[in-house]
């Protein structure tokens, strides 16, 4: 186990995650270009993660799993609809009428609308008067100020594509990109919100696969039926495309099955906020497999937002674990029995929140 425990370890496996991810994003955008309805694409995906995850969450947490009641089943149920249903429905949307790489630019503005949400519903407490606090916010002003640019500034396309055959003018791509990147941010927004019931949710019951289990499970029932919105065809749930059979496959069993144990081991290992910082890298995956393998093309809105989001998640992300280092440093020795058990359900509640942004996203 030393070479499995070594510093390198945890940063390949972050980096070849978010790849697969990046990838699996194009893939999916190439299936929904297809017209398959993406509530199906999302109930079979849930349902693949959950069958994967199932026997991994029986073995590995059996001796420490509290008892499942009604009352934390209804509160699962409640996490599953903001973290999964309705982020799936608004993200493979926005999806459909947008880009891979629009996609992967949005999810990493995840960590500063959190903390703006953090703030207004009191979970979190930000110090104006430090310079951790001015870059908290100057990283979450930028963060956001990229998802605007990406929002209302499409720009003239950098690549030549056979997109350019399109019957569609420009005019109505734009509003097509603008209604894409709405659908993008509610989706975030939602995920956001759902960071904040998880929370909760995890004080009572603190079991990272276990839970996901069955939030996936729950996901899986809530997008049948949000699936019956758009069309009640049965023959729209019969896949005959190898691509689309492949690539929800993959979704299902890599993406949110494997990539979810991965990233709980890089959690354990190096802490949520490197975790994070290694967002960039599935919006760098997913611009390359787009334009590389499909041939799609990329705009300077796109380039300039996603690079201004970047920059905004590392400003963040920076001040973040400076501000954790501060808190670890004024920490009196002296903590009493129940500061300790705050504070480790406190470090729960980091970790499961992170680990989870795998398993409850495409």
């Amino acid at each position: 186990m030393g070479y499995i425990d070594g510093k390198w370890v945890p940063l390949i496996m972050m980096t070849v995650i978010h790849m697969i991810n990046g990838m699996v994003n194009a893939l999916i955008k190439k299936v929904l270009d297809g017209g398959i309805n993406h509530m199906v694409i999302a109930t079979y995906r849930l349902g693949i993660s959950t069958l994967f995850l199932l026997p991994i969450a029986y073995f590995w947490e059996r001796k420490t799993r509290p008892k499942l009641t009604i009352s934390i089943s209804c509160q699962l149920f409640i996490s599953a609809l903001f973290g999964a249903s309705l982020v799936l429905y608004f993200y493979l949307l926005g999806l459909t009428y947008t880009s891979a790489t629009l996609g992967s630019a949005f999810t990493a503005i995840m960590p500063a609308l959190t903390f703006i949400m953090a703030l207004i519903f009191r979970f979190e407490k930000l110090n104006m008067k430090t310079k951790v606090g001015y870059g908290i916010v100057l990283g979450t002003m930028i963060s956001l100020g990229g998802a605007l640019v990406l929002t209302m500034f499409q720009g003239i396309p950098l690549t030549n594509s056979q997109e350019q055959a399109s019957p569609l003018t420009h005019l109505t791509k734009h509003a097509h990109w603008t209604k894409g990147c709405i659908y993008l941010f509610i989706s975030v927004m939602f995920f956001s919100s759902w960071m904040l019931i998880q929370a909760k949710v995890n004080v009572n019951y603190p079991c990272p696969y276990s839970s996901t289990v069955i939030l996936s499970a729950f996901g899986t029932l809530q997008c049948a039926l949000l699936s019956l919105i758009k069309t009640r065809n049965v023959e729209e749930w019969i896949l005959k495309d190898k691509l689309t059979i492949i690539t929800i496959i993959i979704a299902g069993v890599v993406a949110q099955g494997m990539c979810t144990v991965g990233i709980s081991w890089c959690i354990k290992q190096r802490g949520p906020v490197f975790t994070s910082a290694f967002t960039p890298v599935m919006l760098m995956s997913a611009t390359l497999f787009d334009f590389l393998v499909f041939h799609r093309m990329i705009y300077l809105g796109s380039v300039i937002g996603s690079v201004v989001v970047v920059i905004g998640l590392y400003v963040f992300l920076w001040s973040k674990s400076k501000q954790v280092d501060d808190c670890e440093i004024k920490k009196l020795p002296t903590s009493t029995m129940e500061e300790e058990k705050e504070d480790e359900n406190d470090t729960n509640v980091n970790k499961l929140g992170n680990l989870l942004v795998i398993p409850m996203t495409p």
